[in-house]
């Protein structure tokens, strides 16, 4: 009896010990919200489905600095629609950077076929899994330039 009492305990403190061999931590917010920006930098940026990726990823109430754009989704979508649908327009992405509830994604963009384009910084704040507000930096890319890697 003693001894299946023993070999009860040694079992028992091998099974308490190992753990769940498949858990898996919970994700970060920074990296759930990496996910969210990744997804909606691919229908944005690349897809250029402007509405697409507005009503997956961005709150009705966003709040737009942009001084030229009003506030909320909609004219966002309204204001962007006609800028990504230009025919020639491209935007390559050169890099995201998610810490947290705060997103940059770094790019080249031209709306039209006409120019060189702009370096665009485009900073979001993410609060629920959405992207709720939005700031962002332009630099016109210059023809010639005394810096041999601007830009980018």
């Amino acid at each position: 009896m003693r001894r299946q009492a023993g070999l009860a305990l040694v079992v028992a403190a091998i099974v308490a010990g190992s753990g769940p061999v498949s858990a898996r931590p919970a994700p970060s917010l920074t990296e759930r919200n990496r996910a969210v920006v990744k997804d909606f930098a691919h229908r944005f940026y690349d897809l250029k489905d402007v509405r697409g990726a507005f009503e997956a990823h961005v709150a009705r109430g966003y709040v737009q600095h942009n001084p030229n754009i009003a506030d909320g989704r909609e004219a966002a979508v309204k204001a962007l629609g006609p800028i990504f649908s230009a025919p020639g327009s491209v935007f390559e992405i050169k890099r995201i950077v998610v810490d947290g509830d705060t997103a940059v994604i770094h790019l080249r963009g031209r709306s039209g076929a006409e120019g060189q384009g702009g370096s665009v910084a485009d900073i979001y704040r993410l609060q629920g899994g959405k992207i709720v507000e939005h700031w962002d930096v332009l630099q016109p890319i210059q023809p010639t330039t005394i810096n041999p890697h601007p830009y980018f």
